[in-house]
């Protein structure tokens, strides 16, 4: 198949639909599958002990209602800075989409910032040089990956998310050779119907899932880029949403199994932990996966960041200079270098500590306007386009109320 550029009214350049499912899948696994896991892995165990893997498939469940939503309205609005398009299609608010379409980009640049300050510790156990140094090489390095054309980042970046995932399937395939336990256990994770206690612990623990599956919504900000969006993009959202859900479900289940669950409840490092006592193997060996780890969700930020400025500008939100594309690589340059700029400020100037948690509430929140946008939208009754993924109408009701309950308890708890 040969790769064509998006068809528009004007003869201006547009970014290029080069990105396959695989490129897709990837890239949602690549900004999906973080840090999250590592550290989730012992709060899990503490709260949930045995029953702990229901939880992380609970809240791949939970974060199902609104992965159906985004699908729905990316094949709709197959473009960049798609949540602004949604929002502006939904009320006709100029102010709303902009405040929506920032307010995606400021919740990416902390997260990006975020992930470059923990990757100075990685680096610096392999090359021991002072962390403002490490974090400006680190996110310059990978800011020239992101300006290379879609199809050459997405694929490095598509690397990465291997190598970050197999140390994940490493412990999998290790623990299951390590005796039948892993299989012969497998009925301690379901709790007796009346053991209350456990039910309500595997709720708990559900609510701090859902956050290790935010990211799978950014697919929707290179569908202007996926070749046939309406067939790719919601196979990729799902497919993005239950890898992830397989693979950590796997991985608690393997880390409860080789570690009792409250001695992993005690441990800073729980992961590394399970590693060192399944493989033998040093805990160097993990930081090492770890480093291709937080490169990859630096380059997959800086990406969807680039795209939806372009998208804000495309849509007349922003200037039209952050339009103009490289003619050669075919990607926004400009709006990749202000990403850039921002996550090496912030990472360096300013204390992002209490900042990164306003990511998942960030998150949250874009997640309720997204839901409401598509209730709106479907209340219209109008016929929708032909070919597109559509979600039943309760769908972005449980979208809303859940994303909208999530965050209440976040904030009060």
């Amino acid at each position: 198949m040969s790769v064509q550029p998006v068809a528009t009214p004007n003869a201006s350049p547009r970014l290029v639909r080069s990105l396959t499912l695989t490129h897709a899948v990837l890239y949602g696994l690549g900004v999906t599958i973080g840090a999250g896991i590592y550290v989730l892995v012992g709060l899990a165990a503490g709260r949930s002990g045995m029953h702990a893997p229901l939880a992380f498939i609970g809240a791949a469940l939970v974060m199902g209602f609104s992965a159906a939503s985004f699908a729905e309205l990316g094949t709709r609005m197959p473009v960049s800075a798609s949540e602004a398009a949604y929002v502006h299609a939904a009320f006709r608010l100029d102010w709303l989409s902009l405040g929506v379409g920032l307010l995606v980009v400021a919740t990416a640049i902390i997260s990006a910032a975020t992930i470059s300050v923990g990757s100075a510790g990685y680096v610096a156990v392999f090359l021991p040089v002072p962390a403002p140094w490490i974090i400006s090489g680190v996110v310059l390095a990978m800011g020239v990956v992101a300006c290379l054309a879609t199809v050459q980042s997405v694929t490095f970046a598509g690397i990465m998310t291997l190598i970050e995932v197999g140390g994940l399937v490493l412990i999998i395939v290790v623990g299951f050779s390590h005796g039948t336990g892993v299989v012969t256990r497998l009925p301690e994770i379901w709790p007796s119907a009346g053991d209350t206690t456990a039910w309500v612990g595997i709720a708990g623990t559900t609510l701090i899932a859902v956050f290790a599956f935010i990211g799978f919504e950014h697919l929707v900000n290179v569908a202007e880029e996926i070749r046939e969006p309406s067939r790719t993009l919601p196979r990729a959202l799902f497919l993005t949403l239950g890898l992830t859900a397989l693979i950590y479900a796997v991985v608690v289940w393997i880390a409860v199994t080789a570690v009792p669950p409250e001695e992993l409840a005690r441990s800073s490092a729980p992961l590394a932990l399970v590693f060192e006592r399944l493989t033998g193997l040093p805990l160097v060996t993990m930081s090492a996966i770890a480093i291709v780890a937080t490169l990859n969700g630096i380059i997959v930020h800086m990406i969807m960041i680039a795209r939806v400025i372009y998208g804000l500008a495309d849509q007349g939100n922003l200037p039209k200079a952050l339009t103009r594309l490289n003619p050669v690589t075919h990607t926004p340059l400009l709006a990749t270098a202000i990403g850039v700029a921002a996550i090496l400020v912030l990472a360096l100037a300013v204390p992002i500590a209490g900042l990164a948690d306003l990511t998942a509430r960030f998150t949250l929140v874009i997640f309720a306007i997204v839901n409401l946008a598509l209730i709106r939208i479907k209340s219209r009754n109008e016929a929708p386009p032909p070919g597109i993924f559509i979600c039943p109408r309760w769908v972005p009701f449980a979208g809303l109320v859940s994303s909208v309950l999530l965050l209440v308890i976040d904030l009060i708890v």
